[in-house]
C-alpha cells in the first residue's frame, strides 16, 4: 500500500472538500486518463485496487501513471471506547480528491482497451469519474 515514509505530524484535521482541483487537472503524461467529477477521499487500498484492475486489463502493456498519493492520515478510536481521552491513532492513509483531478493516465495502449481498463478502475472508486482522451481535451 502507498503511504508516506515520514510525516511532520502524525494526526491531521479532517478538512473540507470545497472547490475544484487547480493542480493535476490536465493530461500531462499519457493519452487516456480517468478524471474525477465529484469530490471524495481515495484510500491507499482504492488506489491500489484501481492500479491492479488497469494492469490486469492491459496485461502490463503500455505505460501507466498514478497521479494521486495518499498523504493524509485518518485516525480511528478503538471499538467500545468511551468519549474523551484524546484523538485515536492513525489507521489508514487517504488522498483528498477534488472535481477535475486526474487519477490515472495511460499511454501506448489501444483506445478501446484503455477505455475499458479505466472503466474497470472507476468501479473501485467512491466518487463519480469520467474518461478523457488527449483528443477531447485539446
Amino acid at each position: 500500500m502507498l503511504s508516506p515514509r515520514k510525516v511532520k505530524y502524525r494526526k491531521q484535521h479532517k478538512g473540507r472538500m470545497r472547490g475544484a482541483a487547480q493542480r493535476g487537472s490536465q493530461l500531462a503524461f499519457g493519452d487516456y486518463a480517468l478524471k474525477a467529477v465529484g469530490c471524495g477521499r481515495m484510500t491507499a487500498q482504492q488506489i491500489e485496487s484501481g492500479r491492479i484492475a488497469i494492469n490486469r486489463k492491459v496485461n502490463r502493456g503500455g505505460q501507466m501513471w498514478i497521479r494521486v498519493f495518499p498523504a493524509k492520515s485518518v485516525t480511528k478510536k478503538p471499538a467500545e471506547t468511551r468519549m474523551g481521552k484524546g484523538k485515536g491513532s492513525p489507521e489508514y492513509w487517504v488522498a483528498v480528491i477534488h472535481p477535475g483531478k486526474i487519477l490515472y493516465e495511460l499511454k501506448d495502449v489501444p483506445e478501446d482497451l484503455a477505455i475499458e481498463a479505466l472503466r474497470l478502475a472507476s468501479f473501485k472508486l467512491p466518487f463519480p469519474t469520467k474518461i478523457i482522451t488527449r483528443s477531447t481535451t485539446l
